[in-house]
């Protein structure tokens, strides 16, 4: 129970230090009610904007829970060092799908009337004003750093979104697909950077327009560019099993335009760029920005995947290391076929890969891979705050 005598003293931070405790308990509850909540009063939110693959396997609850927690602890800890890294991301996945001032409002009814009926008589009014603020301050800063997002990508409107048709598409493997794409009324694509995605929008089945990320394979040929891993499971998979069975050359999609904050630095100090899995989609535009600049930087890159047929874009990931002089692949599979190397057999094990301890990492992958990369390469020398990472979906490992 949160304890009234907290609760009733005058500072904010604390309130906010008394009840962090509990409220950190209580969150995933707080959440879950929360999002019933939102979805009952505005249920076109879940139909045309929140991923209801996320929703129905409870990943949004975690990071909604996860991002409020940790700006509620910086604010009492470091209050004059917010958690930038953690609200840049957020900020550019908001970009992404427009979300607007107002929609902070709606959260801040209903998470605030979830955690009422969580917490009951604990929420006193001293604690409601402490948490308020905290909402209040996250919110504003989000809506500052988007709003920035938004002049530095043309869009004074707070919208990007845009009509593209679709170019081309090729088959990567048994279950991943490139996509190309130009503006439909003939304006130039906005140029991405090496790193980053887009937002695509997909009516699906039911009616809904749903939205999902994808990161640009290439942001150098003047198209949108992406590949599409389909996933099988229904709602997760809605989105990439339309794309793939029923969005072909000539088709339209809307699309926004390039947001992310995990992009390739400029400079000449090594990098090494490890992904797993379909989170080869970014590193590839980053060996593509590398490869097109004649950069001569030094490059590890790093895949892991169950087998070389299931390898997203393989023959891109060989073709660009080529191309860089100072380039090295390291390829780790599962199931390996004839010839491999058997220290290339397996999960990938960076005591078998030169890395230089200077390096700037950028990795992309299943939250397993992140932390065992992280691990290993803080193992052999590489600073923590040198390493990026990117992971598909509501972000559940902060930094």
């Amino acid at each position: 129970m949160l304890s009234k005598n907290a609760a009733g003293a005058n500072d904010t931070a604390d309130v906010i230090r008394h009840t962090l405790p509990v409220v950190e308990q209580s969150i995933g509850d707080i959440s879950q009610r929360f999002y019933h909540r939102m979805f009952t009063a505005q249920p076109e939110l879940l139909h045309d904007l929140f991923n209801r693959g996320n929703q129905a396997n409870g990943s949004q609850q975690q990071a909604l829970a996860g991002s409020i927690a940790v700006f509620a602890r910086a604010s009492v800890t470091h209050p004059e060092v917010p958690p930038r890294a953690m609200l840049e991301r957020i900020a550019h996945k908001h970009a992404s799908l427009n979300i607007t001032p107002e929609q902070y409002r709606i959260v801040y009814e209903h998470l605030f009337a979830a955690i009422a009926d969580v917490l009951g008589d604990a929420v006193t009014p001293e604690v409601a004003a402490a948490w308020s603020e905290v909402y209040w301050t996250m919110a504003d800063t989000l809506v500052d750093i988007e709003n920035e997002l938004y002049r530095s990508s043309d869009a004074p409107d707070r919208n990007t979104w845009r009509t593209y048709r679709v170019t081309a598409r090729y088959r990567e493997t048994a279950d991943v697909t490139t996509f190309q794409a130009v503006p439909a009324d003939g304006s130039a694509a906005p140029a991405g950077r090496p790193g980053q995605y887009v937002s695509v929008q997909v009516p699906v089945s039911d009616g809904a327009k749903q939205i999902r990320q994808y990161s640009l394979t290439n942001t150098h040929n003047g198209t949108v560019q992406f590949a599409v891993k389909r996933v099988a499971d229904n709602p997760a998979g809605e989105v990439s099993t339309r794309l793939h069975e029923h969005v072909h050359e000539g088709d339209l999609l809307r699309i926004s335009a390039p947001f992310g904050d995990v992009v390739l630095s400029d400079g000449d100090h090594p990098v090494v760029l490890a992904s797993a899995g379909i989170g080869a989609t970014p590193i590839v535009s980053m060996l593509n920005h590398l490869a097109n600049t004649g950069s001569r930087r030094t490059v590890t890159a790093v895949h892991a995947d169950t087998t070389p047929q299931n390898h997203p874009l393989r023959g891109d990931f060989e073709q660009l290391l080529g191309k860089l002089p100072n380039g090295t692949g390291h390829v780790f599979y599962e199931s390996p076929g004839p010839g491999h190397p058997p220290e290339r057999t397996g999960y990938v094990d960076l005591r078998t890969v030169p890395v230089p301890t200077d390096s700037t990492a950028y990795l992309c992958g299943p939250l397993p891979f992140l932390r065992s990369m992280h691990s290993q390469l803080v193992d052999v020398g590489v600073s923590p705050d040198a390493i990026h990472y990117e992971v598909f979906g509501p972000d559940l490992w902060f930094e």
